[in-house]
């Protein structure tokens, strides 16, 4: 039994699209890590790019369970004393709501470089129009997945 190990050529990327309206923020971020690193597939290889293009979209509306919305994101800046945090509500009611699903996958994938590119097929929008319509995403649905995927 020969280890298989995909070359570039045999690479198939699909576009899925996920609707986080409801969905606790852990189990989402999960479910996209694993696709993006194309962990899903059966010819998944660890150090090639294998996964799939991820489409999320009303991130502005994602579930946080328990007391964790309270709870900081923290950040240096680079400066002494540049240290910066931010409660995931206020991020959630700020700008760019989507910054709290985008931290979430991207600290559930390794810390390396190919890592940095997986996190380049990610589209993450706060509301529930998106520009890739011609990609014709298939869609994911993650509520259904299991019902500890949203919250009651």
């Amino acid at each position: 039994m020969k280890t298989f190990s995909a070359k570039p050529a045999e690479i198939e990327k699909k576009w899925i699209l996920v609707d986080a309206e409801g969905v606790v923020l852990g189990r989402l971020a999960s479910i996209i890590a694993t696709r993006l690193r194309g962990k899903h597939k059966a010819t998944f290889t660890p150090h090639m790019d294998m996964g799939d293009n991820v489409i999320v979209i009303n991130a502005e509306k994602v579930q946080i369970t328990g007391k964790k919305r309270e709870e900081n994101f923290y950040w240096h800046t680079g400066h002494p004393g540049g240290i910066k945090s931010r409660t995931k509500q206020q991020i959630l009611d700020g700008a760019h709501p989507e910054r709290v699903v985008l931290q979430a996958v991207k600290r559930m994938l390794p810390g390396n470089r190919l890592s940095r590119q997986q996190m380049t097929n990610l589209r993450i929008y706060a509301g529930a129009e998106h520009p890739h319509e011609a990609q014709s995403p298939d869609v994911l649905d993650v509520k259904s997945m299991n019902k500890k995927n949203t919250r009651s």
